[in-house]
Formats: C-alpha cells, sequence, structure tokens
C-alpha cells in the first residue's frame, strides 16, 4: 500500500473516531509551523475553552440535544486536557492533535444582543420570542416521514402523523397563538436579529435582565434578507452588514415586515436561568460560548468540540488567526470550510459580527490515536 494511501486510510479513521463526516480527500496535513500566526496565538485561551467542550463531550454530562458527540478520539484528548498546563497549551495542541488544511471558504460572526424587552405587549415592543411548542419535532439529518418534503429539520406532530411546521409568517398571523408560549415582548426588528443570532440578553424596565438561549427551529429553510436587499439592488454585497439592513428596515416599516416574512425560518427559545453574568449564551453543543474563540460549524460536517483553527482578517482589515473550538452550529452554515465566529456580546461585538463576511483559510485539528498523544 502506497504512502499516500496508508495517509489516507488513517485519516479517514482519525475522521470517524471524532464523529466527523467531512470528505478526507479535502483535507490536507499540514505542520503546525505552516498554520500562519500559530506560534503567536493564546493557546491557553484556547485550551480554556476546549474544557468547557469537554464537559459535553463527556458521557455523564447531559446534552443539550440528542446528537452531542461524546467519541472515544475526542474523550481521550480530553482527559489529556485535564492535565495540561495551562502555560504549555501549545505544546498540548501539538501532542494532542494532528493539524490538517481544510480549504478557504467564508468566515462571518455573530453575537449576543443587549436589547431592552417587557414582560407584556407594548405600542413599541409587540413582538414575542415564543418558547417551543410541545408539538414541535427535532429531525435528525435526513430524516423525513411520509407526506414531509424533503430537506425539513423539524416537523409537527399531529394525531394523522407528522406535518410541516408553520412558515415565520404563519406564526406571525397566530398560527400559535393562545398556547401561552410568549417569553418576552420585543421591537419587530429586534425579535428578528435575535431570531438571526439564536440568543440574546433583554434588559427589562425594571433594570433585570433575562438570558434568552436557543430551544429549537420550525425547520424550515433559512432565507437571508440581506441577500434579498442586494438582489432588488437596494444594497450591494459590500454595503450589506448588519447595521445597513436593520437602518434599512427602519426606514421602510411595511416593506421591511414583509421582507422579513420571506424568511421561513423560526427559531423558539428558553429562558436560562444558570448562566452567569460573565458567561457567553449557550451555543448548539450545550456550553457557554467564549468571545473569540467558539466557532459555530455545520453540525453535519464537524463534531461539536474540535478544535478549528482560522485564518481571515477583520473587517479594518487586521489579522484574524484565532484557535477556535466548534461549539455551536447555524441554519446558514453549511460546508467544510465555512464558520461562524463568535465575537461577544453587546454593541461593540456586534458591530464587529455584522461587518465580517470575508473568506479565510480554515484548518482542523484532529485528535491523534490515544498511544501517539500520549508520547
Amino acid at each position: 500500500m502506497s504512502g499516500r494511501r496508508v495517509a489516507l486510510v488513517t485519516l479517514l479513521a482519525m475522521l470517524a473516531a471524532a464523529g466527523a463526516k467531512a470528505d478526507a480527500a479535502s483535507l490536507s496535513p499540514v505542520a503546525f509551523s505552516a498554520i500562519p500566526g500559530w506560534a503567536e496565538d493564546d493557546h491557553a485561551a484556547a485550551l480554556v475553552t476546549f474544557r468547557k467542550s469537554c464537559q459535553a463531550i463527556d458521557a455523564s454530562a447531559a446534552p443539550l440535544r440528542p446528537g452531542v458527540p461524546g467519541g472515544a478520539a475526542l474523550a481521550a484528548a480530553c482527559a489529556q486536557a485535564a492535565k495540561a498546563d495551562p502555560a504549555g497549551a501549545r505544546s498540548f495542541f501539538e501532542r494532542v492533535f494532528s493539524p490538517f488544511r481544510v480549504g478557504r471558504g467564508q468566515l462571518t460572526g455573530y453575537y449576543e444582543p443587549e436589547i431592552s424587552g417587557s414582560l407584556k405587549p407594548t405600542r413599541r415592543r409587540d413582538t414575542p420570542l415564543l418558547a417551543r411548542p410541545s408539538d414541535l419535532v427535532s429531525l435528525a439529518q435526513g430524516e423525513t416521514a411520509p407526506g414531509l418534503p424533503t430537506g425539513l429539520q423539524a416537523a409537527r406532530r399531529t394525531s394523522a402523523g407528522l406535518k410541516p411546521y408553520p412558515t415565520r409568517a404563519a406564526i406571525e398571523d397566530g398560527a400559535l397563538a393562545g398556547r401561552g408560549l410568549e417569553l418576552v415582548y420585543l421591537d419587530r426588528v429586534d425579535a428578528f436579529f435575535v431570531h438571526v443570532q439564536g440568543s440574546s440578553r433583554v434588559r427589562l424596565p425594571d433594570g433585570s435582565a433575562l438570558r434568552i438561549a436557543y430551544a429549537g427551529r420550525n425547520g424550515r429553510p433559512f432565507t437571508a434578507i440581506g441577500r434579498l436587499l442586494v438582489q432588488r439592488g437596494e444594497m450591494t454585497p459590500q454595503t450589506a452588514t448588519m447595521a445597513s439592513i436593520r437602518a434599512w428596515l427602519a426606514a421602510h416599516p411595511e416593506d421591511g415586515r414583509a421582507l422579513m416574512r420571506r424568511n421561513d425560518s423560526y427559531i423558539f427559545f428558553q429562558i436560562d436561568k444558570s448562566l452567569a453574568p460573565a458567561d457567553g449564551p449557550r451555543g448548539g453543543q450545550g456550553t457557554p460560548l467564549t468571545a473569540g474563540r467558539s466557532l459555530a460549524v455545520d453540525r453535519t460536517v464537524w463534531p461539536y468540540g474540535l478544535p478549528m483553527y482560522v485564518d481571515g482578517v477583520t473587517p479594518d482589515g487586521a489579522p484574524l488567526r484565532r484557535l477556535t473550538i466548534a461549539q455551536d452550529t447555524g441554519s446558514a452554515i453549511v460546508g467544510t470550510a465555512r464558520g461562524d465566529f463568535f465575537a461577544g456580546s453587546g454593541d461593540a461585538a456586534g458591530a464587529l459580527a455584522g461587518s465580517m463576511r470575508d473568506d479565510a483559510d480554515f484548518f482542523v485539528l484532529l485528535p491523534k490515536p490515544t498511544k501517539d498523544a500520549a508520547r
């Protein structure tokens, strides 16, 4: 068997052990020294974030939802991480993982908004965030049922079987009214962007705050309204930032409402009382996200907990070279070389995240076989 074939077989085994579904042929082994900015990164910060993921990878940790991986390879890496000295974090990652170049793809950003809300509807805050309905059934990747269109990621349980869940427009028109699902009321545009981001800190009139966390989605396809505005000639790809989209929606309230309803995807939420004020929101893995170190990935390709290195730029052109951990996902995050960078909480993080949409080089760190990692 040729050396190339041996390497490919070994890589396939590593991918399977890690729970990934990436095409091994698309990955190229590289040396750590060949990764731009690797030596200068704060590996101790990445180690802290990786250890948070290990709490969910461990078999005794309750996952947020079914499907959180706890593969033997990542579990073994977690055992090594528990003993690692932060001062030797770089050595830990180089000893326990092997780096591979995934390819070049789009790097966007997201954040946790901090917005004002109310527990009761008001003239300005008339749009509720809804709790997860009891008849919502999340579907596994590729799962379907008789009568369901292919590609849906959730469905509605009925006496006649599974049916497509109502669209955003239908829900806004009252498809779930009268079920007591309302958690908090927001301005319409604020509510829409909380759906896009997947979480929020909501400041109430009495000064207290609620942490709003993702609890499910209606399974309908996501449509980016920024792309629709570009197609209509209202903006260019360069000017379609989160800030400019919000400004357009505010200036065109009726047309903006119709535009937002073009996105059939609808998110359901829960109030998370377990997070400390300093914690980030919970990602898809169920662990609190870390600003600058958590990455949302395509969950059908990469398992949660894998270290992913990104080599990109910030909106102002500065290098963004960072070892991140796959801890979240999103309906718009599709593909092997695709990531969504968690920028943090609040307006400053939002300004950064809303302008991130450049290409970046992606690298994945796959855990070595246990006997090799222990050397």
